[in-house]
């Protein structure tokens, strides 16, 4: 490459990966004559040759473009550079290191404790040890201030005329509020005093309903400002939206991040000659968003995605053709993470996610982590073979990094040859002069392959066993993909695969096959594409107003003026940054949704000056999304938002397309001549020792390459599968993917597709799930995700179960058990069948189960089910979990067994009559009070089972039908072995001696539980003999709901990631006592028995396995609403209704502390955001906070349970508790101490005074205005004694502390998380 001119000006773009920094200096614009760039790629971490591995790069680059030499030690002149553009890991590694800058956290007082507890869900609902990552803060104080929201969207006494009133304001969103208490200015002056003078500088400011109300915050930053806080972050400023909780981690993370980021900015600067300093050369940062801004305005919270969002830049504009419009997955594979994201012609942005347990709300690219990229770690692991989700990362990396580090999936690649070392940068050993390992990756692998051999009986050649990690490599990335794209609507197979990243060309061949895709595009600079899109990327800036008005005529023009005002506030910075007008266009979206619903979507305007029409683009989009729309609710804006942008330079058409049409008639394959050398890969059909190497740089464009062939490019290898063909063009190689052979699968259990098969029957479940959520319409279903899909074989047992409400896990099976002995033979094709009943394997009655058979020439061969809470199904109360429920039929329609769908027909008048008639047929009962939204979420979930039909049909085409049922068959018996192998642990454990524990329900009733383990074969007899008679209220519990607990627990137990089937539960016999609390007659009332029995069940079992002490064991269900039907008189008046479940503690156990304020075991629901609360409903949230000391002490400490007060602001609120632990102590365990009982407090109001009463555990009243609710949750037992430890609890502490792993989310990460929390 030439060098530059005296004249001619260097643009570099940096990416700073996990692993690698990837550098490229360009002079004149890409696609352009007269274009030259110089490539760099160096370790991001190399203590013994450089401290900071940009600035190396530029050093680097710099050196190749002018010819001079640059020492380390000197100062890197900038004269021949116009501008750096960076994308950084530095904000991410001091979230995911908490190396972040000392910060305190002012916060509105009864909420000090909010952003520990969160949304109260636990990370991983199988881990006993609960493990959060901590908080930013350092410390909190509370600000003595409030305002409240006027005319909640429920309020039944709304305030017609409030600017009439004192101390009444309007907020940026149009809502009113009161202004209850304004901060003491001295008080806080002495409070922010204290944090300075103990050393804070950073500070984070988020108060109550500050996104529209922000003066209290902004007084504050005032005085801080004033007394030399150096950085201070104000939620309103951060990002002005609705919800405290992510609006104050946000601006904790701002905080906590920006100094770090400063810092590093100027220690970068450092290590150049002043040009920054006199901004004769620009300094820009890449933001999460996609866009670039210069380095004044780079702050923490934005720059979480700085380093990936280069690449979805780059593959954007490099391979998504305008005029062809085809949608394009981008696939970076890299040494630290894989990282899937999607562009159809606009960046699809997501604006609340999780990054290191930290919740974010800023516009971030929908970049999703999905695997731990080269650097995945290889186990055999209980039968199956394993990939990742840990890492092997930088350091030390895989094991050919020569730096002692395990197999990891890089080192795969290089024993299969589709890695050349002769190629591979020499940048290993002490002197970075050595190349890629291959001897200690085959003696490693060697190793792990005479372990496999052994442990299956089989004889697999060493290829063999590590071609199977390259296939469940493949498709444990393709689970994720799958889901993305059918998620928003879309086909997997109509995209085009976008593959760059160091590791990507390794892989693209087997994961376009295995999705369906037929052509791959890689760009030229594909490994180092995150740093080339900087060169492509757009300068950005955004502001943001919140809203609190409907869309329509009426209020367009005051849309359309904030609107203008925000576009100016936008254009007048671009224009400081000194882009001309002509470079300047905005975007105008609005935040909108349907009234009613949760579900927001960020909705563009037509491209036209003169087109307003939101409702038109957000119903389009909606209907995509979610298959359907609400023509008959009000759009509500949310949010105004502007992104304006200021191109940085027109590029040119960089894709392929246009291209590879006019090649059509000139394509040379003959390229033998070309040939660099000939290497020996090991693809699918076996070894081939004569596979033909090419450099890339020696293709002439126009070159059509048949596989098998390598492609080596200056930092990337291409492997061209068999039966597969690139195209070279001028920028580009283009991949047409081929069938390719396929080794045939027996029925012969092997241990590569058994986790191949794995992934695929888990995937079905998942698809179910997707489809249910996208089509439902109920809060339940579609945003709380409360369903689970599921896959059965044709005897009913359970194949595989997402998303995982611990529930649901075994009772699902009962359902479908028992309507193949109801039918029998009575099943035709197009039957479809509805059950909720606790005596048919139902769960509580809300819980309403569709069952599909699934055909195949004429027999039944699979189940699929789907399982979803509905809102309402009648009964004596709103809801249909009344807390007081004595009968069955009084909590709603039972029903056995119903053919929803006969012959293929949906039989409207039949679901009709068994929920609106037959439960208003009762005494002070009625109907469903939702039959609409029932039918639609019914038809959704028989939508998800045809779903799970389709993609069983695909399965078995693919595989044939033995082939499937046998590994159906054979994931159930690894599942079993696993149990089998923890029962004969115990029982070793416990020297062959029973296990027993008792605990009682609060109204006495005793839960009995021994276990008898076999310890030859690992069988074992649960026997629940002196359990308790049936209560004559509604704790009691169905049988399925105890067999789903005893799943739960054994899962917790084996403490690995085992398939979740009947297998689980084939080596135990559960023995219940007809008519016992845990058994009860048809007519029971049950709906306490899902919420709290199912806790107090789970207590009992892990108190007999000495596994740990007792959690809260409840789930605190408060419910509170207006309107129903009146016992007296009959009437039924319209109203509303609230229900949420409250955290408590979890229990310590063997080397953990129990987790304060958290849901532990059979539930993990999210809570309802403050602000969203009071939004909506007619209450003030006077505390939310831990309840100090309620957990048990010991060696290790239980978690302490909450307190949550809660005002009504309204008179006539009917408010219902169903509660556990009021009585009865959680237990402590091996010498730990009990937690804390709970405690429901009625906090009467009246003439100014206040009357505290107990409510007990169950109770309902009818609440005045003033009056409040207080619960105190119970704490979590504590583990061993805290005066001396015995070398026995030590030891097992050692044994089950489990590893934990954090990753990035996304549009998928929010997904899991919201699932794993229903």
């Amino acid at each position: 490459m030439s060098k530059i001119h005296q004249n001619e000006k260097l643009t570099i773009c940096i990416d700073r990966g996990g692993t690698f920094t990837d550098c490229i200096g360009f002079v004149g614009r890409p696609g352009e004559a007269g274009y030259r760039e110089f490539v760099v790629k160096l370790l991001s971490e190399d203590p013994n040759n450089y401290k900071d591995a940009p600035t190396e790069g530029i050093r680097r680059i710099v050196q190749l473009a002018t010819g001079q030499t640059i020492s380390r030690s000197q100062p890197v002149p900038t004269q021949s550079i116009e501008s750096v553009r960076m994308g950084t890991t530095v904000a991410t590694n001091a979230l995911l290191e908490r190396k972040g800058e000392r910060c305190a956290l002012l916060i509105t007082k009864g909420f000090k404790d909010l952003l520990i507890i969160g949304n109260q869900a636990r990370p991983k609902i199988f881990d006993l040890s609960i493990t959060k990552p901590d908080v930013l803060q350092q410390d909190v104080v509370e600000i003595e201030e409030r305002v409240v929201l006027l005319n909640s969207a429920a309020s039944q006494e709304t305030v017609k005329d409030p600017h009439t009133l004192s101390d009444v304001v309007k907020g940026i969103s149009g809502e009113w509020l009161k202004v209850l208490q304004k901060p003491d200015i001295n008080l806080v002056k002495a409070q922010l005093k204290n944090l300075y003078d103990d050393g804070y500088k950073s500070i984070a400011v988020c108060l109550m309903h500050a996104y529209t109300f922000p003066e209290h915050e902004k007084k504050i930053g005032e005085i801080a400002k004033s007394i030399g806080f150096t950085h201070i972050s104000l939620s309103s400023d951060i990002m002005p939206m609705v919800k405290i909780v992510p609006r104050g981690t946000s601006a904790v993370a701002d905080a906590y991040l920006t100094p770090c980021i400063q810092g590093y900015i100027k220690g970068f600067v450092s290590g150049f000659d002043d040009g920054f300093e006199k901004g004769t050369t620009k300094l820009q940062f890449m933001q999460s968003d996609g866009g670039l801004v210069p380095v004044n305005n780079f702050s923490g919270f934005r720059a979480i995605l700085s380093g990936p969002a280069g690449g979805v830049v780059g593959y954007a504009q490099t391979t998504f053709d305008s005029k062809d419009k085809t949608p394009v997955i981008g696939f970076d594979m890299g040494g630290t993470s894989t990282d899937v994201s999607r562009y159809d012609g606009h960046y699809e942005h997501v604006f609340e996610t999780t990054t290191a347990g930290v919740t974010i709300q800023a516009p971030q690219l929908d970049i999703n982590t999905v695997a731990a990229g080269g650097g995945s770690m290889l186990f055999f692991k209980n039968g199956m073979f394993t990939v990742g989700p840990e890492s092997a990362g930088a350091h030390p990396g895989p094991a050919c990094y020569r730096k002692g580090g395990p197999l990891a999936v890089s080192d795969a690649n290089l024993l299969l040859g589709r890695l050349l070392p002769d190629y591979f940068p020499k940048i290993f050993g002490p002197n970075e002069d050595l190349g890629l390992d291959i001897n200690i990756v085959r003696e490693k692998f060697a190793e792990l392959a005479k372990e496999i051999n052994k442990t299956t009986g089989e004889i697999k050649s060493l290829d063999e066993v590590v071609y199977g990690f390259i296939k469940v490599a493949n498709e444990t990335m393709c689970r994720p993909i799958r889901a993305l794209t059918e998620a928003k609507g879309h086909d997997t197979s109509k995209h085009i695969l976008a593959v760059f990243g160091g590791a990507g060309g390794q892989h693209a061949c087997g994961i376009a096959r295995n999705l369906g895709i037929s052509q791959i595009v890689l760009y030229r600079h594909s490994s180092i594409l995150s740093a080339f899109g900087l060169a492509l990327a757009d300068v950005v800036h955004e502001v943001q107003e919140p809203s609190a008005e409907g869309f329509d005529s009426s209020s367009l023009p005051r849309i359309k003026t904030r609107v203008e005002t925000l576009v100016k506030q936008c254009t007048d910075k671009l224009l400081q940054q000194g882009f001309d007008a002509s470079e300047i266009s905005t975007e105008v979206y609005l935040n909108l949704r349907y009234d009613g619903t949760d579900c927001a979507l960020m909705t563009l305007k037509p491209l036209s000056p003169t087109d307003w029409d939101f409702e038109g683009e957000f119903v389009k989009l909606y209907k995509q999304e979610f298959g359907f729309s609400l023509p008959e609710r009000i759009i509500c804006v949310d949010d105004i938002r502007i992104r304006g942008i200021g191109k940085s330079f027109p590029s040119k058409e960089l894709t392929p397309r246009e291209e590879i049409e006019r090649r059509k008639s000139s394509q040379n394959s003959d390229v033998k001549a070309l040939e660099e050398s000939i290497t020996s890969v090991y693809f699918e059909s076996g070894r081939d020792e004569n596979v033909p190497v090419y450099l890339l740089h020696k293709l002439p464009a126009g070159s059509l390459v048949h596989g098998p062939a390598v492609i080596i490019d200056a930092t990337a290898t291409v492997v061209i599968e068999p039966a597969c063909k690139a195209l070279i063009t001028s920028q580009h190689i283009t991949i047409t993917v081929g069938e390719g052979e396929k080794k045939k699968v027996t029925t012969e259990m092997e241990p590569i597709q058994l986790s191949i098969f794995s992934h695929r029957f888990m995937s079905i479940a998942e698809q179910m799930g997707r489809t249910l959520q996208k089509t439902a319409i109920s809060t339940n279903i579609k945003e709380r995700l409360d369903f689970s899909c599921a896959l059965f074989g044709a005897d009913g047992g359970l194949v595989a179960n997402a998303p995982h409400i611990p529930v649901h896990l075994g009772a699902l099976s009962h359902a479908v058990i028992y309507q193949m002995n109801y039918y029998k033979e009575d099943l035709q094709e197009g039957d479809v069948i509805m059950t909720n009943h606790p005596a048919a394997g139902g769960s509580h009655l809300p819980d309403i189960t569709i069952i599909t058979p699934v055909f195949d020439r004429g027999k039944i061969v699979f189940f699929v089910a789907s399982r979803g809470h509905h809102a309402d199904i009648g009964g004596i109360s709103p809801g249909s979990m009344p807390p007081h429920s004595k009968e069955l039929y009084q909590e709603g329609a039972a029903i056995k067994s119903f053919k929803i769908v006969s012959n293929g027909k949906f039989d409207t008048k039949g679901v009709e009559h068994r929920l609106c008639d037959i439960p208003a047929s009762y005494p002070g009962c009625s109907g469903t009070r939702c039959l609409r939204d029932n039918i639609s979420d019914l038809k959704a979930q028989i939508a998800a089972n045809q779903k799970g039909i389709i993609l069983v049909k695909a399965l078995i085409e693919e595989y044939s039908l033995e082939v499937v049922q046998a590994y159906m068959l054979h994931i159930r018996r690894n599942a079993e072995q696993a149990v089998r192998h923890l029962l004969k642990q115990v029982a070793k454990d416990h020297q062959g001696h029973d296990l027993v524990a008792v605990e009682h329900m609060d109204d006495g009733t005793p839960i009995c539980l021994r276990v008898t383990i076999d310890a030859d074969d690992g069988k074992a007899i649960f026997d629940f003999e002196g359990t308790g008679p049936e209560v004559y209220g509604n704790t009691n519990a169905p049988e399925s709901v105890c067999h789903s607990a005893i799943i739960y627990c054994i899962r917790c137990l084996v403490g690995q990631d085992i398939p979740l089937n009947s297998g689980c539960l084939e080596p135990i016999d559960i023995r219940i006592p007809k008519l016992s609390i845990l058994s009860p007659s048809e007519t029971s009332a049950v709906v306490g028995g899902n919420v709290l029995t199912s806790q107090r069940t789970v207590d009992v079992v892990l108190k007999a396995f000495e596994a740990c002490a007792a959690s809260q064991g409840c789930c605190n269900n408060l419910t509170f609403g207006k309107g129903g039907k009146n016992a007296e008189t009959g009437k039924t008046t319209s109203g509303w209704g609230y229900y949420e479940t409250i955290a408590g503690g979890s229990g310590a156990g063997p080397g953990w502390e129990g987790k304060s304020g958290v849901h532990t075991h059979m539930t993990n629901t999210r809570i309802t955001d403050p602000e969203i609360l009071e939004r909506r409903y007619p209450v003030i949230l006077r505390e939310f906070s831990i309840r100090k000391g309620s957990g048990g002490k010991g060696l290790y400490n239980g978690g302490d349970g909450v307190i949550r007060d809660i005002e009504f602001i309204e008179p006539d609120i009917q408010v219902s508790i169903l509660s556990e632990r009021r009585v009865f102590h959680p237990y402590g365990l091996l010498g730990g101490e009990d937690g804390k009982t709970g405690l429901n407090l009625w906090i009467q109001s009246s003439d100014g005074k206040e009357h505290p009463v107990n409510l007990s555990g169950k109770n309902s009243a009818l609440f005045g205005k003033g009056d409040r609710i207080i619960i105190q949750s119970p704490g979590g037992g504590g583990y061993g004694n805290q005066h001396h430890s015995s070398p026995g609890i030590v030891q097992k502490a050692a044994k089950t502390l489990s590893n934990f792993v954090i990753k990035a989310g996304g549009s998928l990460g929010a997904y899991k998380d919201t699932s794993e929390s229903a």
